[in-house]
């Protein structure tokens, strides 16, 4: 019996895990993939417009920052974005998949609109501010310790928990506008509390979006804190590692998913008073607007750190505000809007699969023999 000899070839390239790479490296990769989505979005947009790329990328700039107005409702839209992120930020950090932020938000702002309907006149405006914020965050606390609880007892799928309590939330804004709807019959809220304003933000830095960007600003210092430096934070981290390697260090990991899930709702929940309260002043099914899931997208960008947060909302906010500008500019529909920025989304979540993976080509004339 003769010897087979098998000669065979490595492929070309493979992907191979990177063990380390600098920062300076990975946010270099984030730009490579910043700017050639702007390529392919100028190709995108000189085959539907027919119009210069350079001129609809200043559109893109105007419609973010052009005016007064707009740098504020950008800074507004970064600030809601970003508070919904860091929301989410210890779940995920504990691996649990907390995709029910739309509903927590849906419940926040539920509690903010029914206290400012019915407790308008209970109390002056500034301690009415506090407690439709406590408000908010124990309704999304609630909304967020349910699915927590059956996870920790039960083991349920967080995911799909999650996610259908978004539906169910729906169906209770969409119960109480019912009630609330103003005027009758026009099954909207309307503006709550024109009139007086009771219940609205106050004016801050000449602006009435000035009290958000100080409230998000703190929620955002303190989860970097609570995260990094605290027993809570460490425990959090240890959970999302390996349950079974807390238990041994002597960790309570129902509790620990409890709380953290309470923590993570009650911050989505308050979100619900910064758009109710501090913004739209009205509720509907649509308050939320998609950005539960829009957050979800800038944590992972962000690999959870709240300080890369605020780059992360400001970028896709910015593009977002003008997409929108340059639909109406070059009498395009929404529909153009959204695949620019899904174009951008696309590079900015691929270029991580780059971060974390190198591929690796085969060296000339290198083989295997069997």
């Amino acid at each position: 019996m003769s010897k087979e000899h098998i000669t065979r070839k490595e492929p070309l390239v493979r992907m191979g895990k990177r063990d380390t790479l600098s920062r300076t490296k990975a946010w270099g990769i984030r730009l490579i993939a910043v700017v050639l989505s702007l390529l392919v979005c100028a190709l995108v947009i000189v085959a539907i417009t027919k119009q210069n790329p350079i001129e609809v990328y200043l559109g893109i700039i105007d419609g973010a920052i052009g005016s007064n107005r707009r740098i504020w409702v950008t800074i507004r839209e970064t600030m809601v974005l970003l508070c919904i992120a860091i929301g989410l930020t210890p779940a995920f950090k504990m691996k649990f998949w907390n995709i029910g932020a739309e509903g927590q938000i849906l419940m926040g702002a539920t509690a903010t609109a029914a206290l400012m309907i019915y407790a308008k006149d209970a109390m002056p405006n500034a301690l009415f501010l506090v407690v439709i914020f406590a408000a908010s965050a124990v309704a999304g606390l609630l909304w967020g310790v349910i699915p927590a609880f059956f996870k920790a007892y039960f083991n349920t799928n967080e995911t799909l928990f999650t996610l259908m309590l978004n539906y169910v939330a729906m169906q209770i804004v969409t119960f109480c506008i019912v009630f609330w709807e103003n005027p009758t019959g026009s099954n909207t809220v309307g503006i709550i509390n024109a009139a007086t304003q009771k219940g609205w933000f106050p004016s801050v830095f000449g602006s009435s979006y000035g009290l958000n960007v100080i409230l998000v600003l703190i929620l955002t210092l303190g989860m970097y804190i609570y995260m990094k430096y605290s027993k809570q934070g460490y425990e959090i981290s240890v959970v999302g590692e390996s349950q079974n390697t807390a238990r041994y260090a002597g960790i309570h990991v129902r509790k620990v998913i409890i709380r953290t899930m309470m923590i993570s709702g009650a911050i989505c929940g308050m979100v619900g008073a910064l758009i109710v309260s501090g913004a739209s002043h009205t509720i509907s099914t649509s308050t939320a607007g998609g950005r539960g899931f829009t957050a979800i997208i800038v944590a992972w960008m962000s690999k959870l750190h709240p300080g890369a947060m605020i780059l992360a909302s400001f970028f896709l906010v910015f593009m977002q505000q003008g997409s929108i500008q340059i639909a109406s500019q070059f009498g395009l529909n929404e529909s153009a809007s959204d695949i620019i920025t899904g174009i951008l989304l696309f590079f900015l979540i691929g270029c991580e699969f780059f971060i974390n993976y190198k591929l690796e080509w085969r060296k000339r004339g290198k083989e295997e023999t069997k």
